[in-house]
């Protein structure tokens, strides 16, 4: 992101790097990663903390510890199948507890009378007994050496190793020195930051807490700094564009209103008012429509596009998935076909065939079609507008400001219109959407089942199995969600993988499970949604994957596994994938770590179904001691800054951009060149709104 004109050091591709042959470069390039400053720029998602030892008798199911013990009675290897286990009893001064290794039968002669040793690994409960399984083993005086030190977890694709990132990043951190610091020395010592290059060292391989805390705090602010920026240049372009699309006020948006089987919300009203008269003023409209899951956002879309159909122009609406796309599409459909509207929509999405794709395009470039519903087909370079007067984006920060730029590009300055489910508070909404007018849409529509909500432990598994058991029986659905994919080194959450294989065992053999992940195909994950929807799956266990795009009003339940590992606003989100229906619909928030303190925190999910309310208590609970642990997955995606944990730099680097800005709007002085060429340098990714 910084660097001096590019440094020959920095620019070398990673295989100049000792150990990073041809296999182990193509792991990184799954990551984006091929030189050595996007390495460098590589950052942890997680640390690896060696606590201090416990006593057996201390432990706490679901936390990761570390015990010195003695493996007591005769240890024996078994073997079943293609599988050995090595099973012992452990035991300190104040308890025992069970150890499992598998596959690892030389360790048997390890543990044998070679007297106390560490174990360090998930802790778990079964019956009355505490065990391990998997743990690494440490002698005692070499476990008393990393004690408390912060070990780096990156993001890894299957076949790449922490190990190998952490080998191949201490290579390349002597090249730190040649990373541009784009601060004023005067602002650093204003705000207390660090250097750029001493953070980016620091944020790999922190000695301690401090070391860490000062690190992230100088790398977030420099992605915040530089993302408010960019909001405020975008601001003042779009304020001074006039309105080239001027749009008449045509009566067959009020002929709709007036047939809707439903009084739209005083909120509706308010925000198709401003809307509006935003389409027929002087300048371009830039709002966003900011309403929580199910407060009719969707409606406010279809009249946009509708009165820009009346007005001779067309009109587009990007959504993050084709599931979502073609939902949108069907649905416009039926309301154009129920009340014999005049408007001509069409769906443009990846998985149509060579032959659709070009009709449609053929249709959006005469103006056959004015309504365009899509994904991010809707962007391609063979798409070409005659027209294009509205740009509607769904779930809005799932898309980056260069997409929505991009699309914006495709019509001659047209209108943009916004809308996220995502509850931000207001007060970090202003700024993080800086260069959109905001609406709050906080008014429910009547009419809705409130989701009701439980928080329970790991104990209440079986029953929620049986529940949602019942639930298919009645004719419903169920989502399960996991965080992880498959087991990773520390094995400490639950993963769709094995999940999958663990409720196929425990449901009845006539239910249809389905796993859905991140990494799977594009045209695979849209068909096992497309078969969720359809009702040819019962039970979907997924990734947070489903947050956005698919709207199954037949699913009643969502179970979310690790719950404590989510940020609320992200839970809300979730939960929000139920309820849709006119059945009464269920939450289940499973807490792994037997913490009060996470209970505590699960509680506020189980009193509100308000994710305006969720996401101030969200604010509120954050902490640096929170570390990468609990993210926001989407909103706002950057690699370190977190809305919610760093809502305090964000004020400070709002305010910090306005001020300089006032005094150098173009920032043309000296002392801002580095600022500004990484404002300007294509390397710098926009994506983050």
């Amino acid at each position: 992101m910084n660097s001096k004109s590019k440094n020959p050091s920095l620019i070398e591709n990673i295989s100049s790097l000792k150990g990073v042959g041809d296999k182990s470069r193509a792991l990184f390039e799954k990551c984006n990663v091929r030189t050595v400053e996007d390495l460098l720029n590589y950052f942890p998602r997680d640390y690896d903390i060696c606590g201090e030892i416990k006593n057996v008798s201390d432990l706490v199911s679901g936390e990761v510890a570390a015990v010195r013990v003695m493996a007591v009675g005769n240890p024996a290897v078994r073997h079943v199948r293609n599988l050995s286990i090595l099973a012992f009893k452990a035991a300190d001064s104040t308890g025992e507890m069970n150890v499992t290794f598998f596959n690892m039968p030389y360790m048997l002669g390890t543990v044998r009378g070679s007297g106390y040793f560490v174990l360090r690994g998930l802790v778990q409960k079964k019956g009355s007994s505490f065990c391990m399984e998997q743990p690494k083993y440490y002698k005692t005086e070499d476990y008393l050496e990393i004690m408390g030190s912060m070990q780096p977890k990156y993001p890894l694709v299957k076949g790449l190793s922490n190990n190998l990132v952490i080998k191949t990043m201490h290579q390349a951190i002597p090249v730190t020195a040649y990373m541009e610091d784009i601060l004023s020395p005067s602002l650093k010592r204003e705000l207390d930051l660090i250097d750029y290059p001493e953070a980016v060292r620091k944020i790999h391989f922190p000695e301690n807490m401090e070391e860490f805390l000062k690190a992230r705090k100088r790398i977030a602010f420099n992605e915040i700094l530089l993302f408010i920026l960019k909001l405020r240049f975008l601001k003042k372009e779009e304020e001074q564009s006039i309105n080239n699309y001027p749009f008449k006020d045509e009566k067959e948006t009020d002929r709709l209103i007036s047939m809707l089987p439903y009084d739209l919300t005083n909120k509706q009203k308010q925000i198709w008012k401003d809307i509006k008269n935003d389409l027929m003023g002087e300048h371009i409209m830039n709002r966003l429509i900011q309403g929580d899951v199910g407060s009719g956002k969707t409606i406010l879309a279809f009249l946009s596009l509708l009165c820009a159909a009346e007005n001779g122009y067309q009109g587009a609406i990007m959504a993050p998935t084709e599931v979502l796309a073609r939902q949108h599409y069907e649905g416009f459909m039926d309301m154009i076909e129920k009340y014999n509207l005049n408007m001509k929509p069409v769906l443009l999405i990846g998985s149509l065939t060579a032959k659709e794709k070009r009709l449609a395009q053929e249709g959006i470039e005469n103006g056959a079609f004015d309504c365009i519903v899509g994904t991010n087909a809707l962007i391609q370079e063979k798409v070409n507008y005659k027209n294009l007067s509205l740009v509607i984006t769904d779930e809005q920060h799932r898309f980056g400001v260069l997409q929505r730029e991009k699309l914006s590009e495709k019509g001659y300055m047209p209108h943009v219109l916004a809308m996220s489910a995502t509850p931000i508070p207001r007060t970090l909404a202003i700024i993080m959407y800086g260069d959109l007018h905001i609406s709050i849409l906080d008014e429910m529509p009547g009419g809705r089942i409130p989701i009701k909500n439980c928080v329970v432990g790991t104990e209440y598994r079986n029953t929620a199995y049986k529940f949602i058991a019942d639930q298919v029986k009645q004719g419903h659905q169920a989502y399960v969600i996991c965080p992880m994919i498959e087991e990773t080194e520390e094995g400490s959450s639950e993963n769709v993988t094995e999940y999958t294989q663990k409720l196929r065992s425990a449901l009845p053999k006539d239910i249809r499970i389905q796993t859905l992940h991140g990494k799977m195909k594009g045209q695979e994950k849209e068909k096992i949604m497309d078969m969720f929807g359809r009702g040819e799956i019962d039970v979907l266990v997924s990734t947070t994957v489903i947050e956005v795009g698919i709207n199954v009003p037949n699913a009643t339940v969502m179970m979310i596994e690790n719950s404590e590992r989510f940020g609320l606003a992200q839970l809300h989100q979730l939960r929000g994938r139920v309820g849709r229906g006119t059945a009464q619909s269920y939450c289940i928030f499973i807490n792994t770590s037997g913490k009060e303190e996470a209970k505590n925190r699960l509680e506020i999910m189980n009193k509100s179904n308000d994710g305006f309310k969720i996401a101030e208590e969200d604010l509120k609970q954050r902490g640096p001691g929170d570390l990468f642990g609990i993210r926001q997955s989407g909103e706002m995606s950057f690699h370190v800054a977190d809305i919610y944990q760093d809502a305090a730099l964000i004020k400070e680097a709002a305010a910090y951009a306005d001020r300089l800005l006032l005094e150098d709007p173009d920032l043309v002085f000296d002392e801002n060149a580095p600022l500004k060429a990484a404002l300007l340098a294509n390397s710098f990714d926009f994506t983050a709104l």
